[in-house]
């Protein structure tokens, strides 16, 4: 315990000298070590899937040759995800929310009109556009080309979208409620190491069933075309 509180204290002097390096650097970190976590969790889901699938013979044949692989590179580029939007990007963003919220909008701090106004700023401008990001720059990083990428956020964005939008605003209330502004970007990143988990597991469903039917609800070219 005692090693846990020198090592807060150590990081809140980072934060107050070197600011925006600190929340870049842990921010690499944090969604590295979340892209881990990720991976591990995708396997043992395949893993159980596949267990289901075939009689156990068959899989014992196979389970040899089935152990858990980090993917180094993936880490990496994930990692790269954190320390080069995640950690400046949302430096600032936290920054200016606040500063904007209370001087533009002069709202009473802490107030729920106030908190009310991050959250539905936050949710509807930075959510959207962290996914759009994420989900964009994976794809490059995985050599994959720009009609894949396209595809592949079609088909991840608004799902994602959607779960994510029933469980962030709660988070986020309590961040602009009771946490500092200066470690409000700390606290996402804390919650974006299940977020990873949560991202990775939307990318492996592929084209799910509960996927076309979110995307049921969209209106298709031909019908955008009608309407014009």
């Amino acid at each position: 315990m005692r090693e846990m509180w020198r090592l807060w204290k150590w990081y809140q002097n980072c934060l107050a000298v070197h600011p925006v390096k600190t929340q870049v650097i842990s921010s690499g970190l944090i969604w590295g070590f979340g892209d881990v976590a990720a991976q591990t969790i995708t396997h043992l889901t395949a893993k159980k899937r596949l267990q289901n699938q075939n009689d156990i013979s068959t899989y014992d044949a196979g389970d040899r040759n089935y152990e858990l692989k980090i993917n180094w590179k993936r880490v990496a580029s994930t990692s790269f995800f954190g320390f080069g939007f995640v950690g400046p990007v949302g430096h600032f963003w936290y920054e200016g929310l606040d500063r904007f919220i209370r001087n533009g909008l002069v709202l009473k701090p802490n107030s729920y009109r106030f908190v009310a106004a991050k959250v539905a700023i936050d949710g509807f401008l930075f959510g959207p556009l962290d996914l759009l990001v994420f989900f964009s720059y994976m794809g490059f990083a995985a050599g994959k080309s720009i009609p894949q990428i396209r595809e592949d956020v079609k088909r991840d964005f608004l799902p994602a979208l959607v779960l994510e939008g029933g469980l962030w605003p709660i988070l986020q209330v309590a961040n602009f409620r009771f946490v500092p502004v200066q470690y409000q970007l700390l606290y996402v990143n804390f919650f974006c190491l299940l977020d990873s988990c949560f991202l990775s597991w939307i990318e492996q469903q592929q084209d799910a069933a509960w996927k076309q039917w979110l995307k049921s609800y969209l209106p298709s070219k031909g019908q955008k075309g009608q309407e014009g």
